[in-house]
């Protein structure tokens, strides 16, 4: 097969199709700072031995902080949580001003009333195109609420609706 070109806003108006949910990479930086990145791609990969994955980009600049951390937690977020998912979002050392969070025993932030916390220790990071594929190995998990996830769908926000 030849090689095909596919135009980038095709390629992310397509795919924009596809719900994704929302987590939050959290780890500490080597002062004790909690840094993180938000995410949409993030996937249980394996049961034996248990690891998720997820896809940071490579311009990120959260992303190379995270990973010499050598650990991270995966918080899920509730659909209540998008001023969370607005503050670590965004550029600049004060994504934590006004988010709650516990220290784990593992030494990760857990985001206060996120849905769901997988702490992980860095198993691989492979080249994946614009992307990095980062394996994590599952240390400890937890549901901590029943609640209705936060996705992301076609450049937006939301959470979930039943539909019978």
């Amino acid at each position: 097969m030849g090689m095909t070109t596919i135009d980038p806003e095709d390629f992310r108006k397509v795919l924009g199709s596809y719900p994704t949910g929302v987590c939050v990479i959290t780890a500490l930086d080597p002062e004790n700072r909690p840094i993180g990145m938000v995410i949409g791609s993030f996937t249980s990969v394996s049961l034996d031995p248990p690891l998720v994955g997820f896809f940071p980009d490579k311009k990120s600049t959260s992303w190379p902080l995270l990973e010499a951390a050598g650990h991270f937690c995966v918080n899920i977020l509730g659909s209540n949580q998008q001023a969370i998912c607005r503050a670590v979002g965004a550029k600049g050392e004060e994504k934590f001003v006004g988010v709650e969070y516990a220290i784990s025993d593992h030494n990760l932030p857990v985001i206060a009333d996120s849905i769901a916390c997988i702490e992980c220790r860095l198993h691989s990071v492979t080249e994946a195109g614009d992307h990095w594929f980062v394996l994590g190995e599952v240390l400890r998990l937890e549901t901590t609420r029943d609640e209705d996830p936060m996705l992301f769908h076609r450049g937006r926000y939301g959470g979930f609706a039943e539909v019978i």
